[in-house]
């Protein structure tokens, strides 16, 4: 397992967290037990949840094991989120101060600790007045609550608004950004990586396998079935079968990964996760598991350096289709200049 440090804070973390939105829904508390025991084991030192997670069944679950975990507990570093709905009434959602304060000390609660390292606010709220979210951050953590706080979702603009309006006030500054990213997903790539390269922001993609695509088993134009997420619902929301079956981009990428794990002998999902987490910006790759199994084969990424020719085969391959302007050849030549001048 490698370490970095979380963004531009000085706290270190694996460079593969473990995502635990299985907790409490398709992993039981047994399993979600064996996940987290196999994770530090291999080095993992890194763990995320949010309270919306299984409604709150998740952050209980990794409370229990943290109390009966001590020495395991000391070098967790943990982090959750709050922004979604965790009951019916208007201030039970947003990224109000109100809101804010209870959702934050009801996860302290559901995990039976003091503080959280990583507090994030897991989508934008165009409602709250962003100085409102980013004051009460500042306060908690003051108050010892929080170590460090960071986003889920933003877009770049928001983002870069965050990180000025922060500085501009003299408050704590954000230091982590969780986006989905994936070799399928890199739209990212034209606004907020950059935003978070100038700002200091550690990435920390979620869905690095596309939601299975890029464990390479599935097959062209035969619909998944069997005890798999597009296999129980093959109109899962962005990860819907036919939509991404019928794009060819979907299958050049899925290939590349099949005939680069094939001459390596490993994964298809090893190679994936390999390639983001050299991505620039990157702090550490979210890993979600429904068994131990599943987490095991995903760990083993954590040691596969692909060559320079690999990552070259993946990157062209998962290409994101653009447009010319601004994104693409003739918006990004005039992104630098040449120093002697000239066309």
């Amino acid at each position: 397992m490698q370490y970095r440090t979380l963004g531009r804070s000085g706290a270190v973390v694996s460079s593969h967290c473990l995502g635990t939105m299985t907790f409490g829904s398709e992993a039981d508390e047994a399993t979600s037990g064996a996940i987290l025991e196999t994770f530090v084991e291999a080095g993992g030192t890194f763990v995320d949840t949010a309270d919306v997670y299984s409604g709150g069944a998740s952050e209980e679950i990794i409370g229990r094991w943290l109390a009966t975990h001590p020495t395991e507990a000391s070098q967790v570093v943990l982090a959750t989120k709050g922004r979604f709905p965790m009951g019916e009434g208007p201030n039970d959602l947003g990224l109000s101060r109100r809101h804010l304060r209870d959702a934050l000390d009801a996860s302290l609660r559901r995990l039976g600790v003091e503080h959280v390292d990583l507090y994030q606010m897991h989508a934008w709220d165009a409602v709250t007045p962003l100085e409102e979210t980013l004051r009460f951050l500042d306060d908690a953590v003051t108050a010892g609550k929080i170590s460090y706080y960071g986003f889920s979702n933003y877009l770049g603009w928001q983002l870069t608004k965050a990180v000025h309006t922060a500085a501009a006030h003299g408050w704590a500054a954000p230091v982590t950004l969780q986006p989905q990213y994936n070799l399928l997903v890199r739209d990212i790539e034209h606004e907020v990586v950059p935003a978070s390269l100038d700002a200091g922001i550690g990435l920390l993609p979620w869905s690095p396998l596309a939601g299975g695509w890029l464990t390479g088993k599935y097959e062209r134009d035969v619909p998944p079935s069997g005890a798999t997420r597009l296999g129980e619902n093959p109109q899962r929301g962005m990860e819907a079968w036919q939509g991404r079956n019928d794009d060819e981009r979907t299958w050049r990428v899925v290939d590349t990964l099949r005939e680069i794990a094939d001459a390596r002998g490993v994964s298809a999902s090893q190679v994936a996760l390999s390639w983001l987490a050299d991505r620039p910006a990157v702090t550490s790759v979210i890993l979600g598991a429904r068994t131990v199994e599943q987490l095991s084969d995903n760990l083993a990424a954590a040691d596969l350096v692909l060559t320079e020719d690999e990552t070259t085969r993946l990157t062209d391959a998962s290409a994101p289709q653009v447009d010319d302007y601004p994104y693409g050849t003739a918006g990004v030549a005039q992104r630098s200049r040449r120093l002697t001048g000239g066309r």
